[in-house]
């Protein structure tokens, strides 16, 4: 799974292709031409070389909704789906006259109308028109986010299969937890389980702290050291043939105290309420007011967001409380859920679950439910 050489399944590219000619049709695009790395796999279905950090626009992917055709800025054919032949493929340059070259090349390029982008930049925002004499730029980010916020049956696999690994990671760190321990050699325990599944690209290295007693959304002050009584917080993610897995839970070093357990019952009330706001047809803004009719503080993290290749719609946070109220969940939208809960004195419990919207309601993907609350000596 990790070593990233094979291009994406047959049937997951597809599926994805057809979705974004769905939405071509709607935002009438005749061609793409993306440079987002999660849009570029979507499309291509092969493996991106991943990078911390963010990059200035290229034109890395060209979608031809006409004929179907991909264009593809790659210096070698290994990982590359066999429907993209090797004539389709470009190499990169510093000069950008050479890569209007190439979209000058495309087939279909003089003729097309409307032409979407995912990002632009001045330079290029100059150049496109170039390569494109008769069309108008469209920022096409709207209809590549529409397309990938509903997942195929394919991608709900390809996601399943990343949250095994995640929860890998989670089940090493719930191994190594005891007193004594620090919170690096937990990160480092949950870091090393996800690479032996296969992934080295985790999606967060903060993989692991004790949770505050005195702040509501801060982790303990200290030297690192975990001691009986504290609320550790375990959080795996991996970035997996593409495809974005997180997973979390907190325990209680000790022999749980009556409020511990209070604030564990209080987590659960949450979360059944956070559940149940995951309807089809619901806005998501309902995952929000969970937190009020539980009588719950709204955390600083997002209350939810949306998973997939990569940064996927919605986030869910009080900060886009009027965003929250028109974005309506949908059948085959997948999120990662999070309940939080904070006592003074006592601590946080945290719990995150990747959570795909089905007909019937809430379907908890993640595997993770049978870990255990409490860690003794």
């Amino acid at each position: 799974m990790g070593t990233e050489i094979e291009a994406d399944g047959r049937a997951l590219r597809f599926s994805r292709r057809q979705r974004a000619l769905t939405q071509m049709e709607v935002h009438d695009l005749d061609v793409l031409v993306l440079g987002r790395q999660a849009n570029v796999r979507y499309i291509s279905g092969a493996p991106q070389l991943w990078v911390v950090g963010t990059r200035p626009f290229g034109p890395i992917c060209e979608f031809v909704r006409a004929t179907g055709e991909i264009h593809l800025n790659s210096t070698w054919d290994e990982g590359i789906p066999a429907e993209i032949p090797h004539e389709n493929l470009y190499g990169f340059a510093w000069n950008p006259m050479t890569l209007v070259g190439v979209l000058q090349g495309i087939t279909g390029s003089e003729s097309a109308r409307r032409v979407g982008t995912d990002a632009l930049t001045p330079t290029f925002a100059t150049l496109l028109p170039m390569a494109f004499p008769n069309a108008e730029l469209i920022d096409a980010e709207q209809a590549m986010q529409a397309a990938r916020r509903i997942k195929t049956p394919e991608e709900v696999q390809a996601l399943r299969r990343a949250l095994a690994v995640a929860e890998e990671g989670l089940a090493a760190g719930v191994a190594a937890l005891g007193p004594g321990i620090t919170e690096k050699a937990l990160a480092g325990a949950v870091l090393e389980a996800e690479a032996a599944g296969g992934v080295s690209t985790p999606a967060t290295q903060d993989a692991a702290w004790v949770t505050s007693k005195e702040h509501p959304w801060r982790r303990a002050e200290g030297d690192g050291v975990v001691r009986e009584g504290d609320l550790v917080a375990v959080s795996a993610g991996v970035l997996a043939d593409g495809y974005v897995a997180e997973v979390a839970r907190t325990l209680y070093v000790g022999e749980p105290t009556d409020a511990v357990r209070a604030l564990y019952r209080r987590r659960d009330d949450l979360w059944g309420r956070l559940l149940g706001a995951c309807r089809p047809g619901m806005p998501t803004s309902m995952l929000l007011d969970a937190y009020r009719q539980s009588g719950e503080n709204l955390p600083a993290m997002p209350v939810a967001h949306g998973l997939g290749l990569g940064f996927d719609p919605p986030v869910v946070t009080p900060s886009l409380r009027e965003t929250a109220e028109t974005d309506i969940l949908e059948e085959g939208m997948v999120l990662a859920v999070s309940a939080y809960v904070w006592e003074r004195g006592v601590g946080a419990v945290f719990t995150r679950d990747a959570v795909l919207i089905s007909a019937d309601g809430a379907e908890i993907l993640s595997a993770a439910t049978a870990y255990g609350e409490t860690v003794h000596d």
